[in-house]
């Protein structure tokens, strides 16, 4: 079971900031190339990334740099290429932090819209 509810995945073709803010997990909602179109204040506070920097940024080369790669970026573009991005894995983020231990969800959603959910993960 995903620590994203369905609820709150029923609800992401209108997920504001406001809501987004809300939620107790981390929340990107990236284009298919990985431009942040939405970044919410758990990821911020988790990776010391300001919302406003993170706004526009590419999020696998410019806010979180130690996704680049097969494992992480890998997957979300060949998920984007198949239009079927749907898949949970654990990793650990490096970026301007000590090792964090993360679980991550990437999905795109009806309305082709690209989505990295992020909890903190208990080793």
């Amino acid at each position: 079971m995903s620590f994203v509810d369905s609820s709150t995945l029923t609800t992401l073709p209108a997920l504001d900031q406001h809501q987004a803010d809300a939620l107790d997990f981390g929340v990107v909602k990236v284009d298919d190339d990985g431009n942040v179109l939405l970044y919410n204040k758990w990821e911020s506070d988790m990776a010391g990334v300001p919302v406003a920097s993170a706004m526009g940024k590419n999020f696998f080369t410019q806010v979180a740099p130690c996704t680049n790669n097969r494992l992480f970026f890998g997957r979300f573009k060949d998920g984007v290429s198949a239009g079927n991005l749907d898949t949970e894995f654990n990793y650990t983020f490096t970026y301007k932090m000590k090792p964090t231990n993360v679980v991550i969800r990437l999905l795109r959603d009806g309305s082709s819209t690209n989505w990295v959910f992020v909890a903190k993960r208990t080793v």
